[in-house]
């Protein structure tokens, strides 16, 4: 009987998906290990390839040398050491397309879940204020507004492509103009000032970090909202809690963080103005099954020396 190859899993994603990979591979998993040192170490001669959710670094891959590709599973890779991954010949894959859809939804859930402002009238109701204080405090409405979109990419394009469902005013930043009929803005000040909702949607990395700083908080407005559904280290969070605070921005609906799944209490503690989500935008069963089938397709790939579906490298 020929023995499966040998691949490593550095942290856990979709269960029924996982248990896929043992049809093809010999599976191991870093995070149950007693010892993850020892288990690398037993690991170093025959691991081809490695699967991961969160971060891979360059130590990771020199305890493993026979390693041929990287599987990520997320459409954000910017915990993956893609160049130190490319110096030593790895293939570098990750799940685009197959969540883009689901992350759209998501989007446009939670840009209607903080605008309307339904968890605060769901707890309205369950407390029993309706009844005893009379009706909730009107909210405000989402379809015709002004939209602007920070990144259109696949999953950009697919937030548009609803906004233009909800009769939405549709801008979008970007470094290059795309070929689309919505209004580009070369400055994301410029488009924070002149939108009532930012929906934030690009990788994350150095070049994007704290890309949502104070100034577009405060081009954005009192009036405004900030929908994130892109990295945590996208928007300066401490000067989103300070615009929140001061009233220099008007709501925030929020499905990522700096330093998750530790959310800092402050915005916990904004339940009238602020939506939080634990970063669960393409959490369906469908899409992660097909996220799970996609990270297995290109370990079976790279494994074989063959293209990759979704290279990154």
């Amino acid at each position: 009987m020929t023995k499966k190859p040998d691949i490593l899993i550095l942290s856990p994603w979709y269960d029924v998906a996982m248990a896929e990979l043992d049809e093809h591979f010999t599976v191991h998993k870093l995070w149950e290990a007693k010892d993850p040192a020892a288990l690398l170490a037993s690991l170093r001669d025959t691991c081809v390839g490695i699967a991961d959710s969160k971060v891979c670094d360059a130590a990771t891959m020199d305890a493993l040398p026979n390693v041929k590709v990287i599987a990520h599973h997320g459409v954000g890779y910017d915990g993956v050491d893609v160049a130190a991954a490319t110096a030593r010949g790895i293939k570098v894959s990750n799940t685009p397309d197959v969540l883009s859809d689901e992350v759209a939804d998501f989007a446009i859930a939670l840009t209607m879940a903080t605008c309307r402002r339904i968890p605060q009238a769901d707890r309205y109701v369950r407390e029993g204020r309706w009844e005893r204080e009379g009706d909730m405090t009107f909210t405000h409405r989402v379809w015709g507004r002004k939209i602007g979109i920070l990144g259109l990419g696949r999953i950009g394009i697919e937030i548009a492509q609803r906004c233009a469902a909800f009769k939405m005013d549709i801008a979008y930043h970007t470094r290059t103009r795309k070929d689309v009929p919505y209004k580009h803005y070369a400055s994301l000040v410029d488009m924070a000032r002149d939108v009532d909702i930012l929906i934030a949607i690009v990788p994350g990395g150095d070049s994007t970090k704290h890309i949502v700083n104070r100034e577009v908080l405060d081009a954005l407005g009192p009036n405004g909202t900030l929908i994130n559904v892109a990295r945590g280290s996208v928007v300066d969070e401490d000067a989103l809690i300070a615009a929140l605070k001061d009233g220099r921005l008007g709501a925030a609906g929020l499905d990522v963080f700096a330093d998750e799944p530790r959310v800092p209490q402050a915005l916990k503690d904004m339940t009238e103005n602020v939506v939080l989500q634990p970063h669960q935008a393409s959490a369906t069963h469908d899409t992660r099954l097909a996220m799970g089938r996609l990270v297995m397709e290109n370990l079976l790939l790279g494994i074989a020396g063959k293209p990759l579906v979704t290279p990154v490298n």
